[in-house]
């Protein structure tokens, strides 16, 4: 309880005693890109074309057909698009494919946008011209997008999603730690290394589509056991959130996501998951101090009272001392937090 409490006050909010008794044994820290160690709020910042397209036409396929997606992808290519005085046309027959594209149609004409992997399978021609830029542009860690219509390539936009100011140092405490820190994301290769390089990740799953993530944790729990713990934010992260044996949600995440997790941070600050481990290792030592404590009473106490040596207002008094040392021990938590 003590432990809860100090937690809350630091907007580390904690599910159950169980989750404080498992944090303390973590090994791996499983840490989602985007709203996690980004800010979640990526910035359209490239635009470009094959030839013979105009950058305008690109734009407008692009943000008329993403504005029917709540991806904060989607979001920043319409934002960056208005922000050019893009015009947004209606969009018919709008699909999506998960972490890969949608497509739909624009004054009847047929749009894909996606990955590239997306636009191959679609039989996509013209995408070789597009590469040098893309890889360019994914080694500056930005996320890549192709448009195409009626099968040709038009071009690539890029979003950019800026680092949240203490990734870096809470990853250098997590390494303190002793934890091996990884990166889920369904962000490309490129992209994701250029994060993790940055921030100092172990190691990164690129590409990885949300129902993918589950099994990404569990790969990680057959190879250092029970001791896997996830950071999440969004919607598709709630099913591995359930699956790590610490779940962590984002304070300003989706609903879904802090509703699966076992800790939730409030600031929405990844420093505070070094915080969570601290207080958990804090508090199962005062629960073991508590135990010894407690027991060396009942230990000392019960074979003279089954002796008939011992007053049973003496045993009153033993038992009430015992409580109030497990009490007041544990109040002293509160001083390693001040």
């Amino acid at each position: 309880m003590v432990g809860s409490g100090i937690g809350a006050e630091r907007g580390i909010l904690i599910r159950s005693g169980e989750a404080i008794q498992t944090f303390k044994d973590v090994k791996v820290m499983v840490l989602d890109k985007t709203g996690t160690i980004t800010r979640g709020e990526p910035k359209l910042t490239d635009a470009v074309t094959v030839e013979g397209v105009e950058e305008s036409r690109l734009l407008t396929l692009a943000a008329s057909i993403e504005n029917a997606s709540e991806h904060p992808i989607a979001r920043a290519i319409v934002e960056g698009a208005r922000e050019r005085e893009i015009k947004i046309k209606e969009v018919s027959d709008f699909r999506s494919t998960g972490a890969r594209g949608v497509s739909g149609k624009v004054d009847g004409e047929s749009v894909l946008i996606g990955n590239r992997r997306l636009l191959e399978e679609e039989g996509v021609t013209g995408l070789e011209s597009l590469d040098k830029t893309m890889g360019e542009l994914e080694e500056k860690g930005r996320t890549v997008v192709i448009v195409a219509t009626e099968g040709q390539a038009l071009g690539l936009v890029a979003v950019a999603d800026t680092l949240k100011e203490e990734s870096v140092e809470a990853i250098r405490g997590m390494h303190k730690l002793g934890l091996h820190v990884v990166m889920i994301t369904g962000d490309n290769e490129r992209a994701a290394r250029a994060v993790a390089t940055e921030v100092g990740i172990d190691e990164v799953q690129a590409g990885v589509l949300p129902e993918g993530k589950v099994d990404a944790i569990r790969e990680l729990q057959k190879r250092y056991g029970d001791h896997v713990a996830m950071v999440g934010d969004g919607i598709n992260d709630a099913p591995a959130l359930k699956q790590a044996n610490v779940g962590i949600a984002i304070g300003a995440g989706a609903d879904v996501a802090i509703e699966a997790a076992d800790v939730t941070l409030v600031r929405g600050e990844l420093s505070g998951v070094v915080e969570a481990m601290h207080l958990s290792q804090a508090t199962f030592s005062k629960i073991v101090q508590n135990l010894i404590w407690a027991s060396g009473y009942n230990i000392a106490a019960i074979p003279l009272a089954a002796a008939g040596l011992l007053h049973p207002m003496i045993g009153v008094i033993a038992m009430t001392a015992s409580s109030l040392s497990v009490i007041g021990n544990s109040l002293l938590l509160k001083r390693q937090f001040t």
